[in-house]
């Protein structure tokens, strides 16, 4: 059985890397193996299973977290961030890379949206910096990169989805997330800076006057998404609202700022609902298909199988810890963060109470490291995502150079983390203390 585990899984990987669809695979490898193995009646519990993933009250704030982030898509938030920071950023050297990486940040807590980041900081920005003589590697890595920063900000789907996979709550995971989050903002900035000063003449600044600068406007760009950030994050962990609370308020906070920007018409509504309702049953149909893979793995004995192994690693916990980092790290060079997140995680999370990990910790170690999945070609989604919008000078050569060193950053991010679990652990800890639990 042993042997024929192992080629369940691999069978897995060789269609999904052939290109088929994600959920429908997982459905029909589980289907053949279980049928084969474990006989048909074994999947007679298996519509109870779906009709709990379909009822859960969590999972209702991925698809109004989705909409949120469509809906500001669509109205013109990542334009105006960019043009005010931009100004405001313009005089230092480096200081379109630096409001880059600020206005990625301040996506990430509003949209989340990996794509659609990528895709408007693409079009608007990098054009500007490649006019002002921008390294070209510089200037698509900080692009791509900052892009990302929506899977560890809160709200990322990636931290709910992961919340619900390991029995985490979602408001301890969110607040769990800040200071990694923040750190990762950090390390680009300072990245970005060094590169600026050791070399001005590919990092220069750009001159602008005063009177574009002034107060009045940069706050009218400031505030709107600032305020949302709070009331989405601040009904969380001040206990007044649960996650998927705060998402609808959300959502209703993306619809005022839509108004304020004059841009929601019935069209961008129907656009918005149409591309929430694809992305929300993508989710959902992997997940259902993931649920199956992963009752028929565990009915065969994978789990057991893959217990036995872990456990018998040098190093204990230690050596599970980073094995587990290395593997995900690995599959995110052919698998996007979904399959990781439906496929991987419900295998390693046991494993991980096993040896008593902190499984908040671990989660947001997981959710770094499946951040570098967008980057690591060949099928990093950034990448092809930049390469899409980038002008015609720019090769794909260039972009793959320049997502090295912050994927380098990434790395060094999570052996932080490691290091001072406390980074992940404190803020949460202190919230509860705050709420007297």
């Amino acid at each position: 059985m042993t042997i024929w585990v192992i080629l369940m899984f691999l069978t897995l990987m060789v269609f999904l890397l052939l290109g088929y669809p994600v959920a429908f695979t997982l459905g029909a490898v589980a289907l053949i193996y279980g049928g084969l193995f474990l006989g048909f009646d074994f999947f007679i519990l298996l519509p109870l299973k779906i009709w709990g993933i379909m009822t859960n009250f969590t999972l209702l704030a991925v698809p109004l977290f989705v909409f949120m982030g469509v809906v500001l898509d669509r109205s013109g938030l990542a334009e105006d961030l960019l043009e005010t920071m931009g100004k405001l950023c313009g005089k230092l050297n480096g200081g379109l890379a630096l409001s880059i990486v600020i206005v990625g940040a301040m996506l990430a807590a509003t949209t989340g949206v990996v794509g659609a980041t990528v895709v408007t900081m693409g079009i608007i920005a990098l054009p500007t910096m490649l006019k002002h003589n921008y390294s070209i590697p510089l200037a698509t890595g900080t692009i791509a990169a900052s892009g990302t920063l929506g899977q560890i900000i809160p709200p990322s789907i990636i931290l709910i989805l992961l919340g619900d996979q390991m029995g985490v709550p979602i408001g301890r995971l969110f607040m769990g997330a800040i200071i990694p989050g923040t750190i990762l903002v950090l390390l680009f900035m300072f990245y970005i800076l060094i590169f600026a000063w050791q070399r001005p003449d590919v990092a220069p600044s750009i001159s602008n006057n005063s009177n574009e600068t002034n107060i009045k406007h940069v706050l009218l760009t400031l505030v709107p998404p600032l305020a949302l950030i709070l009331a989405v994050l601040g009904s969380i962990f001040l206990g007044i609202a649960s996650p998927t609370e705060s998402a609808a308020v959300g959502a209703i906070g993306a619809l005022i700022l839509a108004a304020l920007h004059k841009k929601l018409t019935l069209e961008n509504l129907k656009d918005s609902v149409r591309q929430t309702t694809k992305l929300t049953s993508m989710v959902f149909m992997i997940l259902i298909g993931a649920t199956a893979f992963g009752q028929v793995f565990t009915g065969m004995g994978g789990d057991q199988l893959v217990l036995n192994a872990m456990s018998n690693l040098p190093g204990g916990m230690w050596g599970f810890l980073l094995i587990s980092m290395l593997l995900i790290f690995i599959l995110g060079f052919f698998l996007d963060f979904l399959q990781i997140c439906f496929i991987v995680i419900p295998i390693l999370a046991p494993i991980a109470i096993q040896f008593n990990i902190d499984l908040l910790w671990f989660a947001v170690l997981i959710a770094i490291n499946l951040q570098t999945s967008f980057l690591t070609p060949p099928f990093g989604f950034s990448l092809f995502y930049l390469k899409a919008v980038a002008p015609d000078g720019v090769k794909i050569q260039d972009i793959y150079s320049g997502i090295i060193p912050f994927v380098l950053l990434q790395i060094i991010a999570i052996i932080v983390l490691i290091s001072i679990p406390q980074l992940v652990t404190w803020l949460p800890d202190v919230m509860d203390k705050l709420h007297g639990l």
